[in-house]
C-alpha cells in the first residue's frame, strides 16, 4: 500500500484541486443565494424542529433518529483526526476554510435532505429507499440513470473504502493501544463482532443505537473541548484572530510545522471539512429519505443542523483547542496532537476522554456508513444484493486495523470526491425545486402562525 501513496497523493490532489473545491463551495453559495441565506434566517426554527418535528408522514424512522443516524456518519474521526490533519498541513488557515465550506454546506446539506424526500420511493421490502440516486433518476428523468448508478457506485466505495471503514477502525485499535495498552487484534475482534450484531438488525437497528450515543458523545466532547479552551479563555481572541490572518496569509514554518500557503490551508480546510460534514457528498440525504415527514423542507432544515452541530460546533472546538495550546507547532499528527493539547489541560485523563470520545465517533461512523452503503447496494442490486454486501463490510472491518495511515486518509479523500460530483450536478440542476418547495413549506408555517 506505501508504494501506491505518491499514485494516490497525485490522484487526490487532482481530485481536490481547484475544480472540485469550486463546484463543492460554489453550489453552496449558488444555494444559499437562491434560498435567501437560509442558513441564517431559519436555523433556530430548524434547532427547535429537531425535538418538535411532528412526524407526520410516511417514513421508517422519526426525524430525530433520521439526523442521529446522518449524524452517526458525520460525526467521526474527521472531528479529531481530520481537524488536526488540515491544522497540520495548511496551518491555523485551514480551521477559517472549515468554517467557510461548513457556512455554505448548509445551504447544500438542506437541499439534500429536501430532495431526498421529495424523490424518495419503497424497495420490495416495503422499506423507504431514497438519496441522490433517487433525486437524480426521479427528478431530472430516466436518461440520467447513469449519473444515479455512478453515485450508487461511488457510495459504496466511501463505504467500503473510505470514510466507512479503514480510518475509522484505525484510529480506535490505535488509539486504544496507545492510552490503554488494549491489543490491536482482540480491540479488533470486539469491534467487528458488534458492528455485525447491529448492522444485521438494518436501519431500526443503526438508528436505535446512534440516537442513544450520539448526544451522549457529542455532550461529553463539548465538555471536555470548552473546559480547555475556559481555562485559557484570555488567549482565545489571539488563537481567532491566528485563525483568520493565517487563512490569507499562509504560515511560515515553526518549530515541527512544516509551513504552509494560502491555498495549501483553503484545499486542507475545505476537503477535510467536508470529509467531516459531508455536506455536497450526498451521503446525508439517503438517511433524511426516511424520515416521518410530509414536508420535504422540514427535513431538509433538520438536516442542515447536521452541518452546523458536526463542523460550526464539534470541529471548532477542537480546532481552537489545538491553536490555544500550541500543540499544532509540535511534531505530533492526527489523533496525537489532538491527544497533546488535551493532555496539556487535563493530563493523562484528558488523553483518556479523548480516546473515548474518537472510539465512540469512529464506532458510530462505522454504522451510518454500512447504512449508506447497503442503500446504494439495495438501488443496484435490489434486496438481494444485501446479505454479500454486509458480509464484505464485516471483512473489511475486520481486516482495517492493519493498514497505513496515511494512504487511507487519501484514498478517502479520493472516493469522497467521486462521490460529489454526481450529487453536486443534481443539486443545481434541481435547484429550481428546491425553491419551490421552500416556498411552498414557509407559507404552510406562516399560515400556522409560526415562523
Amino acid at each position: 500500500m506505501e508504494s501506491l501513496i505518491p499514485a494516490l497523493n497525485a490522484i487526490d490532489s487532482f481530485m481536490w484541486g481547484p475544480p472540485l473545491i469550486t463546484l463543492l463551495v460554489g453550489t453552496g453559495i449558488y444555494l444559499t443565494v437562491r434560498l435567501g441565506l437560509i442558513q441564517v434566517f431559519k436555523l433556530p426554527t430548524a434547532l427547535r424542529l429537531i425535538f418538535s418535528a411532528k412526524n407526520q408522514g410516511k417514513g421508517d424512522v422519526s426525524s430525530f433518529k433520521a439526523l442521529c443516524v446522518a449524524l452517526a456518519a458525520t460525526v467521526g474521526t474527521g472531528n479529531i483526526v481530520g481537524v488536526a490533519t488540515a491544522v497540520k498541513v495548511g496551518g491555523p488557515g485551514a480551521i477559517f476554510w472549515m468554517w467557510v465550506a461548513a457556512f455554505f454546506g448548509m445551504a447544500t446539506k438542506y437541499s439534500e435532505g429536501l430532495l431526498a424526500v421529495k424523490y424518495r420511493s419503497v424497495d420490495e421490502k416495503g422499506e423507504i429507499a431514497g438519496g441522490p440516486m433517487f433525486y437524480i433518476k426521479n427528478g431530472m428523468g430516466e436518461k440520467w440513470k447513469p449519473l444515479a448508478t455512478f453515485f450508487a457506485l461511488a457510495c459504496i466505495g466511501v463505504a467500503y473504502f473510505g470514510i466507512g471503514t479503514f480510518p475509522q477502525v484505525n484510529a480506535i485499535v490505535d488509539s486504544m493501544e496507545i492510552s490503554f495498552g488494549f491489543p490491536k487484534l482482540a480491540m479488533d475482534a470486539i469491534l467487528t463482532f458488534f458492528i455485525a450484531a447491529i448492522t444485521i438488525g438494518g436501519l431500526q437497528s443503526i438508528a436505535k443505537v446512534a440516537s442513544k450515543i450520539i448526544p451522549f458523545m457529542a455532550f461529553l466532547y463539548i465538555a471536555i473541548s470548552l473546559g480547555l479552551i475556559v481555562a485559557d479563555y484570555s488567549r482565545i481572541p489571539e488563537a481567532v484572530s491566528l485563525i483568520i490572518t493565517d487563512a490569507f496569509t499562509g504560515q511560515a514554518a515553526v518549530g515541527g510545522f512544516a509551513g504552509s500557503t494560502i491555498m495549501m490551508a483553503m484545499q486542507t480546510g475545505i476537503a477535510r471539512g467536508v470529509v467531516s460534514n459531508e455536506s455536497g457528498l450526498g451521503s446525508a440525504p439517503i438517511a433524511a429519505a426516511a424520515a416521518k415527514t410530509k414536508w420535504p423542507a422540514e427535513q431538509g432544515l433538520i438536516s442542515m443542523t447536521g452541518t452546523f452541530i458536526d463542523t460550526i460546533i464539534i470541529c471548532t472546538m477542537t480546532g481552537i483547542a489545538l491553536v490555544l495550546t500550541g500543540v499544532w507547532q509540535g511534531d505530533a499528527a492526527g489523533a496525537a496532537m489532538t491527544s497533546a493539547a488535551f493532555a496539556s489541560t487535563y493530563g493523562t485523563v484528558g488523553s483518556s476522554i479523548l480516546t473515548i470520545s474518537l472510539v465512540l465517533f469512529a464506532f458510530t461512523t462505522i454504522l451510518g456508513w454500512n447504512y449508506y452503503g447497503e442503500r446504494a447496494c439495495i438501488y443496484l442490486f435490489g434486496t438481494k444484493g444485501v446479505l454479500p454486501y454486509r458480509l464484505i463490510f464485516i471483512v473489511l472491518i475486520a481486516s482495517g486495523a492493519f493498514l497505513k495511515l496515511e494512504a487511507i486518509w487519501i484514498l478517502a479523500d479520493i472516493v469522497n470526491g467521486l462521490m460529489a460530483i454526481p450529487n453536486l450536478i443534481a443539486l443545481l440542476a434541481l435547484s429550481g425545486v428546491i425553491v419551490a418547495e421552500t416556498k411552498k413549506y414557509m407559507e404552510w408555517r406562516k399560515e400556522q402562525g409560526e415562523n
